[in-house]
This record gives structure tokens, C-alpha cells and sequence, in this order.
């Protein structure tokens, strides 16, 4: 499936971000990645995505979006305990609104002006926490409106869209970058690399997602 054209990868340093940057710089001419400031926990991440973008010779572009955490209270921008467990009749308080479709709507911006089409975001309906703006439907309408506000035809590439955990370190390892994945990446969302603090959901899903993996691959 390889795309004579650029790519623009929404990165963060974390896992999926990450295995999708090695993902479109496989099947993409070439590739540059934003990342975001948005009021977060801690700026550790933005310095791990950087290292890991300069490491891999890849442009990297960091943008302000810190007004995100101005537009709601969540435990990911404010200083509130983080809900371990998805509750039963809501959505996680580690749900920043709007993220996705502010996220997208600048990367069409940023994408343009590069004179690139193609955006690439490692959002995931399979394994996720149960977040509205990491589903399919979502990133299809975002997609459409994007394209009739600005009057292009981006295209928004989501590779891990129906891959699990699981199914996201085995893209790792057959894209070569398994070892890079495991020891560079910040999926914490208390803000530790590698392994992380093991607590968090975010660190749950991916301790889980190895060991499953690890299991099949044997």
C-alpha cells in the first residue's frame, strides 16, 4: 500500500502514536509530526516525542493548544484524581473533550500549508477507553467536515483503528521497531516511560496488550 506522497502523523511519544510515525514513514514518501501542548500533567511527553522524531530524522513540529485546558475540567489538564476504571455511566475523567476534533482540525491546517493530504492519527476503536472521539464514525465525519471547511481532500489514515493492544505490538515488532516502542515511548499518563507507573489505565492496557503478545509470539 505504499503512497507516493507525505504524510502529517499527530504524535506523542506514546505507543500507538509511535508505532503509526514508523508505520506512514514505511508507506509514505516522506513524513513530518505535530505534536501538541494542551495543558497535560506533565511536558515529559513532548520531550520523548521529540527525541524519538530527531533519532528517526523525521521533522517534528510542536504547537500550542494549551486553550484545551481551559475548556473543561478532566484529569489529564487539571488536578483531580484520575479514575482507574471506565464508570459504568459515563465516559472515563481522563475524556478531554473535543481533543480529537480540535487535533485533527489543526493538523488539516498545518498538513495544507505543507502542501500534504494525508494525516495519519493512532486513535483505536478496538482497545481503547471508551473515549467518543476515538471511534470510526467519528473519524469518517471529522474527515468529511474537514474537507468541505477547507475546501481540500485530506485524507485521515487510522492504522490501528480495529488492532488491540495485542495486535499493536505485533505491528511494532514487524515494522522493526519493537525495542524502540518498549523502552522510548511515554504511554503513562502519571508520566513515566517505558513500563510507566503500571497504575494507570493507560499503562494497564499496554502491560496487558506485551504480555498477551509475548505469549503468541513464543
Amino acid at each position: 500500500m505504499y503512497i507516493n506522497e507525505p504524510a502529517l502523523v499527530l504524535f506523542s511519544g506514546g505507543q500507538d502514536s509511535t508505532t503509526c510515525l514508523f508505520w506512514a514513514k514505511k508507506y509514505f514518501s516522506s513524513v513530518r509530526t505535530l505534536c501538541f501542548t494542551y495543558g497535560q500533567r506533565h511536558s515529559k511527553e513532548t520531550e520523548i516525542a521529540a527525541s524519538i522524531a530527531h533519532e528517526a530524522n523525521i521533522p517534528f513540529q510542536l504547537l500550542d493548544a494549551s486553550i484545551i485546558s481551559q475548556l473543561s475540567v478532566n484529569s489529564l489538564t487539571s488536578n483531580i484524581k484520575m479514575d482507574e476504571e471506565k464508570p459504568e455511566d459515563s465516559y472515563p475523567n481522563t475524556f478531554v473533550p473535543g481533543r480529537n476534533l480540535l487535533f485533527l482540525t489543526f493538523a488539516a491546517v498545518i498538513a495544507r500549508s505543507h502542501g500534504i493530504r494525508h494525516i495519519v492519527t493512532g486513535v483505536s476503536e478496538a482497545d481503547y477507553s471508551g473515549y467518543p472521539d476515538c471511534r470510526d464514525t467519528f473519524i469518517l465525519s471529522a474527515n468529511t467536515s474537514i474537507n468541505l471547511a477547507m475546501d481540500e481532500h485530506f485524507q485521515i489514515h487510522t492504522p490501528l483503528m480495529w488492532r488491540n493492544k495485542t495486535e499493536v505490538w505485533k505491528l511494532a515488532d514487524e515494522l522493526g521497531v519493537f525495542d524502540i516502542i518498549k523502552n522510548k515511548t511515554l504511554t503513562c499518563y502519571n508520566g513515566i516511560p517505558a513500563e510507566g507507573c503500571g497504575h494507570c489505565p493507560a499503562c494497564k492496557l499496554r502491560k496487558q496488550g506485551l504480555e498477551n503478545y509475548l505469549i503468541t509470539k513464543k
